[in-house]
């Protein structure tokens, strides 16, 4: 076959390409500029994020070693409207987004169809640490093999249509394997790079910073909030309920005890605080679901692990139906800082049922 691989310059989406490669597919590699990073105002430049200039380079470098073409697609665009904006907006409504899905789901993968069509691809692939599974006629998210590695929890977002088309040379590899393959292949510049783990546009890690640059009247009139105990009482004041986020402990008046943020209110500028006891929910609604394993709900009370994070190692539940097409999730105990903005995925075994953004 044609497959477009998807190379943010890392060693797992290199590793997957020369797989590909090895198998005797036609590889054509391409990496995705989402952010413009000459621009960006960093003090100190880490190589936390994905995509800049290095890693493009990198991902290059890999195609001119094993004979295959690279591009770069500029989509700087696109990510700017979709991602950053609903990354700026979600903070302002006082939810905790999650970009990295919303990203794969609306431009990464988007991107990469429209540009297999027109180079005659017969399917897209990454370096992504899943597999997909299909039974009964419907495609769905399986966990990787290595779990310590499984990115299953940010991909919920992609359509039957899209796993169709989707390969993960990965899925079934650990990540130990990946890092001695490239070793292996003397793809140096990638063998032992590190992991990126910061969001792409904000290379530092500091969102606080980054949201007053991009709404600093609108930050400078949150300043001076009212932080108050779940009992009722004023403990102090904020400088902006975005900059907090359910179970946040550091920056909270000393109050003798561990506080955590236990609500967010962004009607009335407030944030509630409260001992750790507070910070757990028995139940939470999802919003949007997609649907993987099965077309809806298979019944009402379905038993699934469900995620609400990445790291997370997930909790048992039931599926119920919920007013507007939502899902409502009831865990068998308390689950700790069920995050709004953030996703919710349920599991049967390895295999994603739904997920969704918690409301």
């Amino acid at each position: 076959m044609r497959i477009l691989v998807a190379m943010s310059g890392g060693v797992d989406s290199s590793v997957a390409a020369v797989l590909l490669k090895q198998a005797g597919h036609e590889v054509i590699g391409l990496t995705m500029k989402t952010w413009s990073y000459e621009r960006a105002e960093m003090s100190q430049r880490k190589n936390t994020g994905c995509c800049n200039l290095d890693d493009i380079n990198d991902a290059r470098s890999v195609g001119v070693g094993f004979g295959f073409p690279h591009y770069v697609l500029d989509l700087r665009g696109e990510f700017g409207e979709a991602v950053i904006e609903h990354f700026v907006n979600e903070y302002l409504a006082g939810r905790t987004p999650n970009p990295c899905i919303l990203c794969n789901t609306h431009i990464k993968w988007e991107a990469l169809l429209r540009r297999a069509s027109a180079l005659r691809c017969d399917g897209i692939a990454t370096g992504h640490y899943a597999r997909i599974g299909y039974e009964n006629g419907r495609y769905f998210i399986r966990r990787a093999r290595d779990l310590t590695k499984d990115q299953s929890y940010v991909l919920w977002g992609l359509s039957q249509t899209v796993l169709a088309q989707t390969h993960f040379p990965l899925g079934e590899r650990y990540k130990s394997e990946v890092r001695h393959l490239a070793a292996q292949w003397g793809l140096s510049r990638v063998a032992y790079k590190k992991d990126s783990y910061e969001i792409c546009f904000i290379p530092e890690g500091d969102y606080r910073q980054f949201l007053s640059q991009r709404r600093p009247e609108r930050m400078e009139a949150l300043r001076g909030g009212v932080i108050r105990h779940v009992e009722g009482y004023i403990v102090g004041t904020h400088d902006g309920y975005p900059f907090y986020t359910i179970g946040q402990r550091r920056g909270l008046p000393p109050l003798g005890t561990p506080h955590y943020v236990v609500e967010i209110q962004p009607d009335t500028n407030t944030i509630v605080i409260g001992p750790e006891e507070y910070l757990y929910r028995r139940e939470l609604y999802i919003r949007d679901p997609v649907w993987h394993k099965y077309p809806s709900l298979p019944a009402e009370g379905y038993p699934v692990i469900v995620k609400i994070r990445h790291m997370d190692p997930g909790h048992e539940g039931w599926l119920y139906s919920a007013s507007g097409g939502q899902l409502r999730v009831v865990f068998q105990v308390g689950v700790k800082a069920i995050t709004p903005g953030q996703a919710a995925v349920a599991y049967e075994g390895d295999d994603v049922v739904v997920g969704g953004w918690i409301a």
